[in-house]
């Protein structure tokens, strides 16, 4: 269930690029196994494409606060996700991003949760179910302490995927952290090459 949960989010991840890349190309998008998706272009020639997150190369430094904090955030989103299910049937992907300046108290779990369904539910609820849409929700429309909130929705996506948006800070070295990515990736090119495809992206 968690490897079909997982594929899910991969195809809604590269719907979401796909529309927001205009030099994208008009192509036949195949779910795939290392890569993760395979572009059959008109002229026969197909690309591959592996997803990879992007993880900061050096360490943070995490204090007691703020593992209380993360996980009173952690606990907010669950509880927010909960509630919206009682009252919409719609599957979504949600990234929510706290603010590293405001300190959220035990107590405003569920006030604070509450808002962020009731939000979400009105972003959505007119919104075509069988149909990819992406939102994002601004601060001046959201709870103290949360700064914004992206919703992602996709037919294919059939469980919720609700979390914390990383909001660590830029890296202090974003082309070392890059590079780290593409190294890893590299290191499976040779699984690619088995597939005979015309480009990796």
């Amino acid at each position: 269930m968690m490897h079909y949960d997982k594929k899910q989010l991969e195809i809604l991840i590269m719907e979401y690029f796909r529309r927001n890349n205009s030099g994208f190309p008009k192509a036949k998008v195949t779910p795939s196994e290392s890569p993760d998706f395979i572009v059959s272009l008109s002229n026969k020639n197909k690309i591959g494409i592996e997803l990879t997150r992007l993880h900061r190369a050096g360490s943070f430094l995490k204090n007691e606060n703020h593992s209380q904090q993360t996980a009173i955030f952690d606990e907010i989103i669950a509880l927010a996700c909960d509630i919206f299910s009682v009252s919409s049937p719609f599957k979504l992907f949600v990234k929510v991003l706290f603010s590293s300046k405001h300190k959220f108290l035990e107590e405003q779990k569920t006030d604070t949760a509450a808002f962020c369904a009731k939000i979400i539910f009105e972003e959505v609820h007119q919104k075509n179910q069988s149909s990819f849409f992406n939102s994002s929700i601004s601060q001046k429309r959201l709870p103290a302490g949360i700064e914004r909130i992206l919703i992602i929705h996709h037919p294919v996506l059939q469980t919720h995927v609700w979390e914390r948006a990383n909001n660590l800070g830029a890296s202090s070295n974003v082309v070392e952290d890059i590079n780290q990515s593409i190294f890893k990736k590299d290191e499976k090119l040779r699984i690619y090459h088995k597939k005979q495809l015309n480009l990796y992206w």
